[in-house]
């Protein structure tokens, strides 16, 4: 039996697991696309390894970890971003270990024991109402500041990550008067959320005056197309810088898009809203990711610590007594 050959593997992975057996969303299999292309890249570069012509065997656990530490080290990737790749490289490995049996080479089969690198979880950022209210009116009454006023709003009132915002069409949230969108989020799963008033008439408003088609982006650019992640990140950079002269709290404060979201949790938390109310808003996977709010909350901390009495007094300290002393002295 012939070897088996790098590029012939890869691409039923491609074409036959992932597409057809699993039938991933695209942006699941461009996050592994990504993966793959980064690797045989590394491969290529650091081995001349041609993955064209390669045979599978020459993919080995130690070359894998070379990758894995070039991304930490050259690409200044975090560990959870490295531990994804590794994933993406393991579902991989798992696949032809189903396919090939034991004809899968050693060597690529030893990627399945490089562990998951640990990391520390770092606390949830998110901002107070007031910050909020800053960056929304930070915006101007330009076709792009009532633009970024609707895109900041809806965020803020969905929790929804970029990019299921910048994915919406106006068909989305023409349902019953604009007074729900439908969010169509990670792993193809759709969840409906309701509106503000003010969200809702803003939406109508710029429906209206924009002429906007039922299939065309709700949040276009100038041309036409949905907004990038990207492109979001670096208005809500601008609008930052607009907002600290009448809200300085933001200076120094690491904001992102997905800030917005976690903003939108806490607030609904502090609110009362039950956890799992919350994951079904954003759209979690179990309620259990709703405790990562709880614990980034110092004020609810605080509150559940001043149910609790402190000792009515202070426990005395020990006092040896002179035998132990002495005991202590003659060593």
């Amino acid at each position: 039996m012939k070897p088996p050959i790098l590029s012939t593997w890869v691409q039923r992975f491609f074409r036959e697991h992932l597409q057809q057996q699993r039938n991933l969303s695209p942006r699941t299999i461009t996050a592994y696309r990504d993966t793959f292309r980064l690797c045989l890249r590394f491969l290529q570069q650091q081995y001349r390894l041609q993955p064209e012509q390669a045979l599978l065997s020459a993919v080995t656990a130690k070359r894998i970890l070379a990758f894995l530490q070039s991304l930490e080290e050259q690409r200044r990737n975090h560990i959870r971003t490295r531990n994804a790749r590794l994933a993406a490289l393991r579902s991989w490995v798992h696949y032809l270990a189903d396919a090939l049996g034991p004809d899968l080479p050693a060597p690529t089969r030893q990627i399945l024991a490089i562990p998951a690198k640990r990391c520390v979880k770092r606390m949830l950022g998110f901002l107070q109402r007031d910050q909020i209210q800053a960056l929304l009116a930070a915006t101007d009454a330009s076709w792009t500041g009532r633009r970024d006023h609707l895109l900041f709003l809806l965020l803020y009132n969905t929790g929804a990550r970029v990019s299921e915002i910048t994915g919406l069409r106006v068909r989305d949230v023409s349902l019953l008067d604009g007074a729900q969108v439908q969010l169509h989020g990670k792993g193809r799963k759709q969840r409906t959320v309701p509106l503000w008033a003010v969200t809702r008439r803003m939406l109508r408003q710029w429906i209206r005056t924009n002429r906007l088609a039922p299939e065309a982006p709700l949040l276009p650019n100038r041309f036409g197309e949905p907004l990038t992640r990207w492109g979001v990140a670096w208005r809500l950079r601008r609008l930052i810088d607009r907002a600290q002269p009448h809200c300085p709290s933001l200076k120094g404060q690491a904001v992102s898009p997905h800030t917005l979201r976690h903003s939108t949790a806490m607030h609904l938390l502090q609110s009362g809203v039950a956890s799992e109310v919350i994951a079904l808003w954003l759209g979690h996977e179990s309620p259990n990711t709703t405790h990562l709010y709880v614990e980034a909350d110092l004020e609810m901390k605080q509150g559940a610590l001043d149910k609790v009495k402190p000792p009515s007094r202070r426990a005395p300290h020990f006092k040896p007594s002179d035998k132990v002393m002495a005991f202590l002295g003659s060593l």
